[in-house]
């Protein structure tokens, strides 16, 4: 495990299972929770990929990320796909109870999105970042208003894995002669065109720690008529994203609710109304064969979907801040790092917020001592 300076790992034994986490050298455990932030990673990474943005904090702030179950260093516990992301989010609750964090500032990266989402429908939280989050309708196979494509979720879940990126995962491949290569496509999907990262090797290193055993990365799947012909199973990390078993759109309903930053690249691949991860997408580009067309299978409108929900969100009394960022992909905190940096603290409420409108010039007033 590559640890940047001043980032330490270690293993925390829950009642659930043993969870790896991230520290500061320096952090004081005795943080007030106003000034806890805890990160919480995608599919097919791990902590690692928010050590950058952790160095980056200011020191009064008391800074964790956590590895998923089967990701990084934490046990790879097989997951109930049925469940949705429970399995993580109670594995999330069961680590800050053993930290003795009673609640935090939460971050989530893509399906690390999904788990924040979950826990505060589940448990009290002070804040929430969604970064780049997967639907709050799951990823694959649901129109607009959520509402679902097929009784069976055909072409969501663990069948819409690419065997040879898996296969790739198995072998440790860190080189980038293919295109399903973990390298391959942590440049072409995770990111933006143009990135360029010294630590490239790490975040490669995080994507192959992703375990690929029974349970874990990406599940089982089962055959359908339905085109095209995969549905999900009932264990795993794709399956228990599939719509049939996740939805949290009920986070309109919450009656505390916590406020939430949304901050996205403008060219994500993967999460996207087009998302290149999508198999209708796909199907409607001609990639998969036999595409029944769009009014029965339409590609998902994740950003939409998400909007229309934090829309809802806001309407029933929850602040919302959307933050689109221009021209970055699935990875804000590591291709504009100090807009994602500046765009959390002022959520967290570190920095205050620009007033709006400014205040006229004339009543800017200095002291002659400034």
């Amino acid at each position: 495990m590559t640890l940047f300076d001043g980032i330490t790992a270690r293993l925390v034994e829950t009642d659930r299972l043993g969870v790896n986490v991230l520290e500061r050298v320096g952090d004081d455990p005795s943080t007030s929770p106003e000034h806890t932030v805890v990160f919480v990673h995608g599919n097919v990474a791990s902590s690692l990929f928010w050590q950058e943005i952790m160095q980056d904090l200011p020191s009064e702030l008391r800074v964790i990320a956590v590895d998923l179950r089967g990701f990084g260093r934490t046990e790879h516990s097989p997951i109930d796909a049925t469940r949705g992301v429970r399995d993580f989010s109670d594995d999330l609750h069961a680590t800050l109870e053993a930290l003795g964090i009673s609640t935090a500032h939460l971050v989530g990266w893509s399906m690390g999105g999904a788990v924040v989402l979950q826990y505060a429908l589940d448990h009290p939280v002070l804040s929430l970042t969604l970064q780049s989050p997967i639907s709050p309708y799951g990823f694959g196979g649901t129109r607009r208003d959520g509402s679902r494509l097929s009784d069976e979720d055909a072409g969501a879940g663990a069948g819409a894995a690419n065997p040879d990126f898996i296969q790739r995962l198995i072998d440790h491949d860190t080189t980038d002669g293919a295109p399903t290569s973990p390298r391959s496509v942590f440049r072409s999907s995770y990111v933006a065109d143009g990135y360029r990262s010294e630590h490239e090797d790490v975040w490669v290193e995080a994507m192959l720690s992703t375990s690929t055993a029974t349970g874990n990365y990406p599940g089982d799947s089962v055959i359908t008529s339905t085109w095209p012909g995969f549905a999900p199973g009932t264990t795993g990390v794709l399956n228990a994203l599939a719509p049939k078993y996740f939805d949290v759109s009920g986070i309109v309903d919450l009656a505390a609710k916590p406020p939430i930053l949304w901050i996205y690249g403008t060219a994500d691949a993967i999460v996207s109304d087009t998302s290149f991860s999508d198999v209708n997408h796909l199907g409607a580009l001609g990639v998969v064969p036999d595409w029944p067309g769009v009014d029965v299978a339409p590609a998902q409108p994740m950003v939409s979907q998400t909007r229309d929900v934090l829309s809802s969100y806001a309407e029933k009394g929850g602040e919302v801040a959307e933050v689109p960022v221009e021209g970055a992909g699935h990875s804000v905190h590591l291709e504009r790092p100090a807009v994602f940096r500046q765009a959390l603290l002022t959520h967290i409420g570190y920095v205050g917020r620009p007033a709006d409108p400014a205040p006229p010039t004339e009543a800017i007033i200095l002291r002659s001592a400034d």
